[in-house]
């Protein structure tokens, strides 16, 4: 089953990605700051990571360096989900090893298929 972690300051966000997530039979986890972000990376190791780039602590770029600088995380997928729309902003997460950037509002249907189609293909021989 894969493992999904969700990382986001907004509850109401949470809250409704898990219950997504759950539904289509993926392991959720769930972090609130950009550090707990790290630590629940390192102990659940999970298969995709959806970030939110404004939190407390780290933010998600920082999250997403630090992720793409271990070895041990190699194939995480990193999904950035943020209220950070312009171009630069999108570049710059692409940039920084993001796998996809989608920005809020995000239709809760478009973020569940783009989650299956990813793991899709990390789980493809």
């Amino acid at each position: 089953m894969p493992r999904i972690l969700l990382v986001d300051d907004e509850p109401n966000i949470v809250l409704a990605l898990e219950f997504l997530m759950k539904k289509e039979g993926y392991e959720t986890f769930t972090a609130d700051d950009g550090e707990k972000a790290l630590e629940a990376i390192r102990e659940h190791q999970p298969d995709l990571v959806i970030l939110d780039l404004m939190m407390p602590k780290l933010d998600g770029y920082e999250v997403c360096q630090r992720v793409r600088s271990d070895p041990a995380c190699k194939n995480t997928v990193i999904v950035m989900l943020t209220a950070k729309g312009r171009e630069v902003e999108r570049e710059k997460g692409l940039a920084m090893g993001a796998d996809l950037y989608i920005t809020k509002p995000f239709s809760t249907r478009e973020v569940v298929e783009k989650v299956r189609g990813l793991l899709s293909e990390t789980s493809a021989p």
